[in-house]
Protein backbone atom coordinates (compact mmCIF):
# COMPACT_ATOMS: atom_id res chain seq x y z
CA UNK A 1 0.00 0.00 0.00
CA UNK A 2 1.19 3.49 -0.81
CA UNK A 3 0.99 6.13 1.91
CA UNK A 4 -1.49 8.90 1.20
CA UNK A 5 0.11 12.26 0.59
CA UNK A 6 -1.42 15.58 -0.25
CA UNK A 7 -0.77 16.98 -3.66
CA UNK A 8 0.52 20.52 -3.98
CA UNK A 9 -2.98 21.67 -4.89
CA UNK A 10 -4.47 19.95 -1.84
CA UNK A 11 -1.80 21.44 0.45
CA UNK A 12 -2.61 24.91 -0.89
CA UNK A 13 -6.33 24.33 -0.27
CA UNK A 14 -5.63 23.11 3.26
CA UNK A 15 -3.45 26.15 3.96
CA UNK A 16 -6.18 28.46 2.68
CA UNK A 17 -8.72 26.73 4.94
CA UNK A 18 -6.50 27.21 7.98
CA UNK A 19 -5.85 30.84 7.03
CA UNK A 20 -9.56 31.48 6.55
CA UNK A 21 -10.35 29.87 9.92
CA UNK A 22 -7.75 32.05 11.66
CA UNK A 23 -9.01 35.17 9.92
CA UNK A 24 -12.56 34.34 10.97
CA UNK A 25 -11.44 33.95 14.59
CA UNK A 26 -9.59 37.28 14.50
CA UNK A 27 -12.67 39.03 13.12
CA UNK A 28 -14.89 37.43 15.77
CA UNK A 29 -12.53 38.49 18.56
CA UNK A 30 -12.45 42.03 17.18
CA UNK A 31 -16.23 42.17 16.97
CA UNK A 32 -16.67 40.78 20.45
CA UNK A 33 -14.34 43.53 21.68
CA UNK A 34 -16.62 46.08 20.00
CA UNK A 35 -19.58 44.51 21.75
CA UNK A 36 -17.85 44.87 25.10
CA UNK A 37 -17.06 48.50 24.30
CA UNK A 38 -20.69 49.16 23.36
CA UNK A 39 -21.87 47.44 26.54
CA UNK A 40 -19.43 49.53 28.59
CA UNK A 41 -20.67 52.68 26.88
CA UNK A 42 -24.26 51.70 27.56
CA UNK A 43 -23.45 51.14 31.22
CA UNK A 44 -21.85 54.57 31.43
CA UNK A 45 -24.88 56.20 29.80
CA UNK A 46 -27.16 54.30 32.16
CA UNK A 47 -25.19 55.54 35.15
CA UNK A 48 -25.37 59.13 33.88
CA UNK A 49 -29.11 58.86 33.32
CA UNK A 50 -29.58 57.40 36.80
CA UNK A 51 -27.69 60.38 38.23
CA UNK A 52 -29.87 62.76 36.25
CA UNK A 53 -33.02 61.04 37.51
CA UNK A 54 -31.77 61.28 41.09
CA UNK A 55 -31.00 65.01 40.71
CA UNK A 56 -34.42 65.53 39.13
CA UNK A 57 -36.11 63.84 42.07
CA UNK A 58 -34.14 65.98 44.53
CA UNK A 59 -35.17 69.14 42.66
CA UNK A 60 -38.78 67.97 42.60
CA UNK A 61 -38.74 67.34 46.36
CA UNK A 62 -37.24 70.80 46.92
CA UNK A 63 -39.96 72.45 44.82
CA UNK A 64 -42.69 70.51 46.64
CA UNK A 65 -41.25 71.58 50.00
CA UNK A 66 -41.17 75.24 48.90
CA UNK A 67 -44.76 75.03 47.62
CA UNK A 68 -45.93 73.52 50.91
CA UNK A 69 -44.12 76.25 52.86
CA UNK A 70 -45.68 78.94 50.66
CA UNK A 71 -49.14 77.39 51.09
CA UNK A 72 -48.72 77.23 54.86
CA UNK A 73 -47.57 80.86 54.92
CA UNK A 74 -50.63 81.85 52.86
CA UNK A 75 -52.95 79.98 55.22
CA UNK A 76 -51.26 81.64 58.20
CA UNK A 77 -51.68 85.11 56.61
CA UNK A 78 -55.31 84.41 55.83
CA UNK A 79 -55.93 83.30 59.41
CA UNK A 80 -54.13 86.36 60.73
CA UNK A 81 -56.13 88.67 58.48
CA UNK A 82 -59.38 87.04 59.61
CA UNK A 83 -58.64 87.84 63.24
Amino acid sequence: MTPMTLSTKDRGTAAMSVTLALLTQVVLVALSGCGAEVAGGSAAVGALQAGQVERGRAQQAEVVDKLKAAQEAGVARAASAAD
